[in-house]
């Protein structure tokens, strides 16, 4: 729990202060994911060096690294916090010969420390003698007073505190529960119109009043709340019909067979009409029926990181307003029309629901950089992903099926169609200003799963493994004996009642 606490303290210290908006360099035609989780890695970085560097000056100690800070964070928690046996690894450059490693020894345990693994070898730096790898179990107090004794020593040239891979204090936080996504990090601070002068709406102060009411529903709503409702205004009706109706037209020959029969139970369940905008509420409902996706509303774009999140915990994190009537074609941000024309269908796909879940669960933990690319393949596949039907290209993006510019681009020759391989995917260039020039092509939703699965085992820094517990709604870390022979007693359950199916339909067959 302490760990739990001190990450989430480490998140907020870290938290991002700027919007994502025009006023700080993104004048996109389009506002993305990608874009989101660039920008976000940036601030986190240069929030992280502006933070270190204050405790630096309050500590006025030059030499204090990251991980030391957020030790020191983590001990400030509490007099049981500071007391809490910290397993470290220090790295110690000796200037002198072997041994002075005596002293240094002797200085641990006057610190109350057990070493617990030792090693030594020739330095490959000038000046010192000897790089020593040190393990060591004490309290966090004790361990930051350790470091700054040894700092002080001569026969060193430098300590370093490393984070003990199977105890880490720089883990990330993420939500253990769906409740939790109630701490998202909206990144829009300021109404985004009334930021960028290309915005369809940024001249019409009726429309940016909207979008404000609108976005302070996503603002208020908690887990567990019914998703307030929406009059929408004939005006906002009018614009649905224009691409819906446009929908209609191409989906037949250009969507995948998965959205085109989800789609078709939406028109039969009354859901999915020309002349109404559905209510999240309900279309929450018939997805949480088919796959247990839910919606919670959004009041425009998350941070890559949480929006990911989102996704382990089968909850897609939806807008209510409507793009400008002026530009029915073309939005530069996510909105309804966008996430239920283009999400929803598929997301009631028991395997793109899958796919889209297991996107999120490769998310929590992650590095900065990874969720870069988890966000450059989300962006590839879920947002403008084509796959193979039949021998033709058709298309399962919610970013192609939404908009029918360039869903004709993307099924033309114009563009390159690249199979989909996550490695590759993950770090291929993503354009903003027209439509796209590569497109990845996957052979079946089943065949993505399975690449992108082995890409996350074997190219994710993360020490541990994740599942999701639709009973419980909660992320369990996989990281204990007991939690392991827990889930063993789940799969043998479900292996069971595999082999008495097939048992009894067999004998139903021969008799």
């Amino acid at each position: 729990m302490m760990a739990v606490a001190a990450a989430q303290k480490n998140r907020e210290m870290f938290a991002i202060k700027k919007s994502y908006s025009i006023e700080n360099g993104y004048p996109a035609r389009r506002r993305s994911l990608v874009d989101d989780a660039r920008f976000e890695t940036l601030m986190v970085k240069q929030t992280k060096q502006c933070v270190l560097e204050e405790a630096r000056q309050r500590s006025n100690d030059a030499e204090l690294t990251e991980e030391e800070m957020i030790l020191a964070n983590a001990a400030s928690e509490s007099h049981e916090a500071e007391q809490a046996i910290q397993k470290a690894v220090l790295v110690l450059k000796m200037r002198e010969g072997i041994g002075s490693l005596a002293r240094i020894l002797k200085t641990i345990e006057n610190f109350k420390g057990a070493v617990t693994h030792l090693e030594t070898r020739t330095s490959k730096q000038m000046g010192m003698q000897f790089d020593i790898l040190v393990k060591v179990d004490m309290s966090r107090q004790n361990l930051l007073l350790l470091i700054r004794s040894l700092r002080q020593s001569a026969s060193l040239g430098g300590v370093t505190l490393l984070a003990d891979n199977s105890v880490s204090i720089k883990d990330p936080w993420f939500p253990r529960h769906a409740c939790e996504l109630d701490n998202c990090n909206h990144l829009m601070t300021k109404y985004e119109p009334e930021l960028d002068m290309n915005h369809p709406g940024f001249a019409d102060k009726t429309y940016r009043e909207r979008r404000r009411e609108i976005a302070e529903i996503a603002f208020s709503y908690k887990f567990g709340d019914t998703i307030p409702r929406i009059e929408y205004t004939s005006e906002e009706i009018s614009t649905w019909t224009a691409v819906f109706n446009t929908v209609l037209e191409l989906m037949p020959k250009h969507a995948c067979a998965e959205y085109r029969r989800v789609f078709k139970i939406l028109q039969d369940d009354g859901i999915f009409r020309p002349d109404r905008i559905p209510q999240l509420e309900e279309m929450s409902a018939f997805m949480k029926k088919h796959t247990g996706f839910t919606l919670r509303p959004a009041a425009g774009l998350l941070t890559a990181r949480d929006f990911l999140a989102s996704l382990a915990f089968r909850v897609f994190q939806s807008t209510q307003y409507v793009r400008h009537h002026t530009s029915p074609y073309h939005t530069p941000e996510p909105d309804c029309i966008h996430e239920m024309l283009g999400h929803m269908p598929l997301l009631a796909d028991p395997s793109f629901a899958q796919f889209s879940q297991e996107i999120g669960l490769a998310s929590l933990g992650a590095s900065d950089a990874e969720i870069e690319k988890l966000s450059t393949v989300y962006w590839f596949t879920v947002e403008f992903g084509l796959c193979k039907e039949a021998g033709r290209v058709k298309a399962y993006g919610a970013g192609l099926l939404s908009s029918y510019g360039e869903l004709l681009h993307a099924i033309s020759e114009k563009p390159e169609h690249r199979p989909f391989e996550p490695a590759l995917t993950a770090v291929q260039p993503y354009q903003d200003q027209e439509y796209q020039p590569i497109y990845y092509v996957a052979e079946s939703f089943e065949d993505a799963k399975d690449k992108f699965r082995r890409w996350v085992a074997t190219g994710m820094s993360r020490p541990f493994e994740v599942r999701f517990n639709p009973h419980t709604q909660r992320v369990e870390v996989l990281d204990s004996v007991e939690r392991l022979e827990n889930l063993m007693s789940q799969l043998n359950l479900e292996i069971l009642h595999l082999n008495n199916a097939y048992n009894k339909l067999k004998n139903s067959t021969m008799a």
